[in-house]
């Protein structure tokens, strides 16, 4: 509004307004409103330093230029039975009558009268006319109006394309005063109220509450106009009921609250862009939902593999070392049976003792220690198998979900994204499981294995199995402690020597298999730890990029909301200081 006519407590109350509205602005930028609603908004704010804005709307033939005629009190535009408002017209005030003709559908139309000089009128085509010209309407007038006059007719109060238009209007939170014209052509009061209970019921439906509603007769007010005789003129005028509506704009809206009401204008722009923006943000949380629930089934899955084989590993490997417990158990009692005096003739005899402890202690060591690792190896690789059968399963679900969206799911570049994300995935998890060669990845972690012990400094080298190097080591090992290599010289020496000898011999065999068994168990660890671990990062490297992408969009919705519940709280304080 121009500032010769506003007091310095308005003109700091718009200042302010105008200051807390650009700061919503920028929220809505960064939230990446689309930019014709960023741009309407801009030009509401915009608004506040221009002069008063009606807009007019209603259906071709309510009389709606006549009506502009009979309030303005002179012929300004055109007047027929046949649409003859075929542009949107911007009336302001201008030193000489002229019209501009600024593209196809919008003109200017300057005009020498005082009352255009505190505000401006839009006049429209008919709510029935051409859809572009109302695209051009509720895009770019309506939000900057201070003020809207619905105009429908008597004879056909509230038509569809009136209700359709008035629900347009009403998502800009516009205020909205319904004018019924040709009021004249209700001969009776009966049905004078009929139209009025009619209309009066159906806006408040429409508009959620009850507008302001004028019956008026813009035919009846021109002709009080050409009415020299002063008591017919304003006899006519009264029956007219402009003065009415006069009263109303001239008078009721006086400057404070015309301010009010321009203060409103870019408020009910900003709510009606939060409101979209929630609905937009709402929509992309519903839309990431079953994307959000797949990354959380997929990140389940994988945690529970992990917490599984850390689980079932150690019972698994207790297995193996409870084989070589029992090589020990059965070399103690070896020597306990063999380092005897009933036995110095066998002790004699270093080849048959030493083929006595490989039939009773090594006996099938190599054999047992291959099972329980292969075993462990079988464990390992169905366990990963198996995890990435689930991971795809849960993927092709929701690719084939995907694939198939509701008749309401609107496909944008983030849901592009997501969908390109999650076929590449499943692609490869895919692909994975079907070259998936499992005596393959067997073969690989059982020579992992084989080399991990194989190099470690007790064992040494070997390119035998795993079964036969342990066994060999270890039955090597005993017979070494044992000195039963020299078992000669001992039954020379008799029996004074022998059970010195067995106990000596039983303690090193058993520090000597305690070190062993220490070696070989730290060795498997370390290595099934290390496969277990990979297994898993493996796993959760496939998916990666899916899941970050998806946790990144959850965490942008959040944060929008959050954003859109500040500016909703910053909207009701103007309003609240609006109201008070």
């Amino acid at each position: 509004m121009r500032p010769e006519i506003l007091s310095n407590d308005q003109i700091l109350l718009i200042q302010n307004h105008k200051q807390q509205l650009n700061q919503v602005l920028s929220e809505f930028k960064a939230l990446k409103v689309p930019s014709e609603s960023l741009e309407a908004l801009a030009e509401a704010i915009a608004q506040l330093d221009e002069l008063f804005l009606i807009v007019v709307v209603g259906e071709f033939n309510a009389g709606k230029s006549a009506l502009v005629n009979a309030f303005l009190g002179e012929r300004v535009l055109a007047e027929g039975v046949t649409p003859t408002t075929a542009k949107v017209t911007l009336l302001r005030y201008g030193e000489t009558a002229e019209t501009t003709a600024v593209d196809e559908g919008f003109a200017i139309l300057s005009y020498p009268l005082d009352l255009l000089r505190t505000l401006n009128i839009v006049d429209s085509p008919g709510t029935n006319a051409i859809i572009r010209e109302h695209e051009r309407l509720t895009a770019e007038f309506v939000p900057r109006s201070d003020l809207v006059l619905f105009i429908t007719s008597a004879d056909r109060p509230l038509t569809e394309s009136e209700r359709l238009f008035l629900e347009k209007i009403l998502q800009w939170g516009k205020k909205v005063v319904m004018v019924v014209n040709k009021a004249d052509i209700l001969d009776t009061p009966e049905a004078n109220a009929e139209v009025r209970e009619f209309v009066k019921e159906n806006s408040a439906r429409i508009l959620g509450t009850q507008p302001e509603l004028f019956l008026v007769s813009a035919r009846l007010a021109q002709k009080a106009a050409l009415t020299e005789d002063p008591d017919s003129k304003t006899a006519l005028r009264k029956v007219s009921g402009l003065d009415e509506l006069e009263h109303y704009v001239r008078d009721t809206l006086d400057d404070e609250a015309r301010l009010a009401l321009k203060l409103r204008n870019p408020l009910g722009v900003a709510r009606h862009l939060q409101a979209e923006a929630q609905a937009a943000n709402q929509a992309t949380a519903e839309e990431l939902a079953a994307d959000a629930a797949l990354v959380e089934n997929i990140e389940a899955l994988v945690s529970n593999y992990e917490k599984e084989l850390a689980a079932e590993l150690e019972p698994r490997l207790a297995q193996v070392e409870g084989v070589v417990q029992r090589f020990e158990a059965r070399g103690q009692a070896f020597f306990d049976n063999t380092f005897k005096l009933s036995n110095i003739f066998t002790l004699a005899k270093p080849e048959e003792v030493r083929a006595k402890f490989e039939q009773e202690v090594t006996a099938d060591f190599a054999g047992e220690i291959d099972s329980k690792v292969r075993s462990l190896i079988d464990w390992l690789v169905d366990k990963d198998l198996n995890t990435w059968y689930q991971v795809a399963a849960a993927l092709d679900r929701r690719q084939a979900a995907s694939a198939h969206p509701g008749p309401e799911t609107q496909l944008t570049p983030q849901t592009s994204r997501r969908a390109e994300l999650m076929q590449q995935v499943d692609q490869t998890i895919d692909l994975v499981v079907k070259t998936y060669d499992r005596e393959r990845e067997a073969e690989a972690i059982t020579q992992l294995v084989q080399d991990s012990v194989a190099q470690t400094a007790l064992f040494g080298g070997g390119a035998v199995g795993i079964g036969v190097l342990v066994a060999t080591v270890f039955a090597t090992r005993a017979l070494d402690v044992t000195g039963l290599v020299a078992a000669g010289t001992m039954a020379i020496l008799g029996l004074f020597v022998i059970p010195y000898k067995r106990n000596q011999a039983k303690q090193d065999f058993q520090q000597r298999m305690q070190e062993l068994r220490e070696t070989l168990m730290k060795s498997l660890r370390g290595t099934f730890n290390r496969e277990t671990e990979m297994a898993v990062a493996r796993l959760r490297t496939e998916v990666a990029p899916y899941t970050a992408y998806v946790r990144g969009e959850l965490e942008k919705v959040q944060a929008a909301k959050t954003k859109l519940t500040g500016i909703q709280q910053s909207l009701d304080n103007l309003a609240d200081r609006l109201n008070g």
